[in-house]
């Protein structure tokens, strides 16, 4: 029960992450391509940093680094229970990966396709939304499935912060009985779910190859 319960936090913090990490990742990823010199400034700062720094870093600097600040800015610490702070750490961390990957979808695409939408009367967003990002589509699929795997293997970490993950369970019921095999079950569930995700990315990969 209890690996099956790390599992599923597991899982959890995966899929937060990177459905929130997506969303955040193409309004960062439009930011690094605008002609805004404070929109492109700001989004190149925000990547920078969260690229640049561990994610482990990251995660306490949310879970304990923040309270403390708000404590001394506020008087009071704005403290966010550990999986919400957890989540937000991956989304964030992301978020940041993901930009870039999106980003160079984007700008792969031949800019005359920008040039023929603005022709039609389509405005800039709506030829990025409607014309531009579908067309990248099939070539973000590699890297983000890449970024999933490792997004799913780095919820490891969260072990440090308190929270029983698949890895962090498996390490007590080891300690608990001295049976080193429960590592391998651990194991098996990471390739169990990194297996799955390749699939499907290959699946998915392969059915928007035939639009080339």
């Amino acid at each position: 029960m209890a690996l099956v319960d790390g599992t599923i936090l597991t899982m959890q913090l995966t899929l937060i992450g990177i459905t929130a990490g997506i969303v955040l990742g193409v309004l960062l990823a439009l930011g690094r391509i605008s002609k805004s010199r404070i929109l492109n400034g700001i989004t190149w700062v925000y990547v920078w940093a969260f690229r640049g720094t561990p994610l482990l870093m990251q995660l306490f600097i949310i879970v304990y680094a923040v309270p403390l600040f708000t404590l001394d800015l506020f008087g009071f610490p704005l403290r966010l229970p550990i999986l919400a702070a957890a989540a937000v750490a991956y989304s964030l961390n992301s978020a940041a990966y993901l930009a870039e990957i999106i980003r160079a979808g984007i700008q792969s695409i031949d800019k005359g396709q920008m040039e023929a939408s603005k022709a039609l009367g389509m405005s800039y967003y709506q030829a990025m939304f409607k014309i531009i990002i579908p067309q990248a589509y099939r070539r973000l699929i590699p890297p983000v499935g890449n970024e999933l795997i490792m997004l799913l293997k780095d919820t490891s970490l969260v072990a440090s912060i308190g929270l029983f993950d698949v890895l962090r369970t498996t390490s007590q019921m080891t300690n608990a009985t001295g049976k080193a095999f429960y590592y391998i079950y651990a194991a098996i569930i990471y390739l169990f779910f990194t297996t799955i995700i390749q699939v499907v990315f290959d699946k998915v990969e392969k059915k928007y190859s035939i639009y080339d």
